[in-house]
């Protein structure tokens, strides 16, 4: 049985202790899925796009992690 875990939260900014513990979860699980919540409400700093491309390059030697965005409630 996989071990998957879902990361949610808007990312905004993305920081250090966010790849901190993006790189420790990705030990204890088979697939870890960051996901990028859409929330326009928050007046983000960084657009969405932004986001998802900073953490794509930020963990692409980490082939467990995915980076994905996404509307509404998880």
């Amino acid at each position: 049985m996989k071990r998957i875990a879902v990361y949610p939260g808007t990312f905004d900014p993305v920081t250090n202790g966010h790849l901190d513990l993006v790189d420790r979860g990705r030990h204890h699980f088979d697939r870890l899925i960051l996901a990028i919540l859409g929330n326009e409400e928050k007046a983000p700093m960084f657009s969405g796009e932004e986001r998802l491309a900073f953490l794509r390059a930020n963990t692409a030697g980490w082939d467990n992690v995915e980076v994905d965005r996404f509307d509404g409630c998880l």
